[in-house]
């Protein structure tokens, strides 16, 4: 980890925060990827598939809505393991601990040998690894609606209810909680990037309302929020 840690300290502050972004890229597409398995795959004839079964809860709402869908789950998460994996591929192979490259742009994959996800060469590595921050970043968003219901913030048909850190904050600290926690000796669980990462948190909410201003604007939200 001493090789990893050193590229996270070569740079400064400010280049740390986006070098995590980048880093973190696949998991914070997630709610996007999710967003298109929800709404174009149920036009071919397959789905929605509701996780929760259309069941409600106790208080009589629904457990999580018609917004959260296996097809958006399984879908959102896999998708960002082929970003992973095109972001490797653009990038080339994975550095070795004698050729790691500091920097906003720092590959992926460093530090990854010894990782859990290390299964079947770096290509697969990578889809693993996007996957699984993906679907760490889509937990998040259905714990924020699971919470969204249980105050009575109902989705109405397409519309979803407006709640702005409820529909940003657990999932970023849900994809950064478990990069941290998960991903063993790799360059995204460096205890260098936890203070950019509490940043990205703060600031969260604001690119999230930028990438659904340019949604709505573009036609792929129904509302700009």
């Amino acid at each position: 980890m001493d090789s990893v840690n050193e590229v996270a300290l070569d740079i400064g502050f400010l280049s740390l925060c986006l070098m995590t972004l980048w880093l973190y890229l696949p998991g914070f597409l997630a709610n996007t990827f999710a967003m298109m398995w929800g709404k174009w795959l149920p036009k071919t004839g397959y789905g929605p598939w509701p996780i929760d079964g259309g069941r409600n809860w106790k208080d009589g709402n629904r457990i999580l809505g018609d917004g959260k869908t296996w097809n958006g789950l399984i879908g959102g998460s896999m998708t960002s393991g082929l970003l992973c994996m095109l972001i490797v591929s653009l990038m080339g192979g994975a550095p070795d601990g004698t050729n790691i490259e500091a920097g906003v742009f720092a590959h992926p994959l460093t530090g990854f040998e010894d990782a859990w996800f290390n299964i079947g060469g770096e290509m697969f590595s990578a889809f693993i690894m996007g996957t699984f921050l993906g679907f760490a970043c889509l937990l998040g968003d259905s714990t924020g609606s699971f919470v969204k219901r249980r105050r009575g913030l109902k989705r109405e048909g397409e519309v979803s209810s407006k709640a702005p850190l409820l529909d940003t904050l657990p999932f970023a600290i849900m994809v950064f909680l478990w990069g941290q926690l998960f991903l063993g000796d790799s360059l995204l669980s460096s205890t260098e990037l936890i203070l950019p990462m509490l940043a990205l948190v703060i600031i969260t909410p604001i690119l999230h309302r930028s990438f659904n201003l340019i949604g709505y604007s573009i036609g792929w939200k129904d509302v700009p929020y």
